[in-house]
């Protein structure tokens, strides 16, 4: 017996099968539901959290993978780029 059913929404423990390129706005809410967000350059990361709290995620490092589920990634403050969301 599976202990998930995969059948209606991915598994919280299986790789990302799609992925959107992110671009930092200071308004525009990602239109689609990531479940994580890589940076591909290091710098810091400025996010809207669904309860609309911004937090900074100072000095991420190139090649992080932060385990977040971000409705905005602000331009304002975002020094990390190439950053790719995991659906």
């Amino acid at each position: 017996m599976a202990l998930y059913d995969t059948s209606s929404r991915p598994n919280k423990i299986e790789p990302s099968q799609s992925f959107i390129a992110i671009t930092p706005h200071d308004t525009l809410e990602l239109n689609k539901a990531i479940r994580a967000v890589y940076v591909g350059a290091a710098g810091d990361l400025v996010v809207n959290g669904a309860d609309g709290v911004t937090v900074t995620f100072a000095a991420v490092p190139a090649g992080s993978v932060l385990p977040i589920k971000p409705t905005v990634i602000l331009s304002t403050g975002t020094g990390a780029s190439s950053i790719v969301g995991l659906l």
